[in-house]
């Protein structure tokens, strides 16, 4: 079952817990079957590879690690972490992302 998630992909994140506690970065990529997302240059990973066609010389790389999203809080456009919540917009009727603490609209 899929959960409904507040985050998005594009959208700013900040980091509640873990190794890297307190960094932002941007949402890369978001799995909504597992409730996890991809944050850039967050939970990096040290990733073996063999030499192929593309690297040829083959070697350790870094790449980002999923992170739960219950460990991500998004970030509003004056650059504040809050929490979300989920309004009816007046003109159009969709449903639109407001942060709690500064009642902006997120986009």
């Amino acid at each position: 079952m899929k959960a409904k998630l507040n985050i998005k992909k594009g959208d700013t994140v900040k980091v509640l817990t873990g190794e890297d506690k307190s960094k932002t970065g941007r949402v890369l990529k978001v799995d909504t079957e597992k409730g996890r997302a991809i944050v850039e240059g967050i939970n990096m990973a040290s990733k073996h590879t063999k030499p192929n066609t593309a690297h040829p010389q083959g070697g350790i790389f870094k790449q980002e690690a999923p992170i739960h999203v219950s460990n991500l809080m998004l970030v509003d456009a004056k650059g504040v972490a809050s929490k979300v919540a989920i309004k009816k917009d007046e003109k159009t009727g969709k449903s639109i992302r407001v942060s709690k603490k500064s009642g902006e609209v997120i986009k």
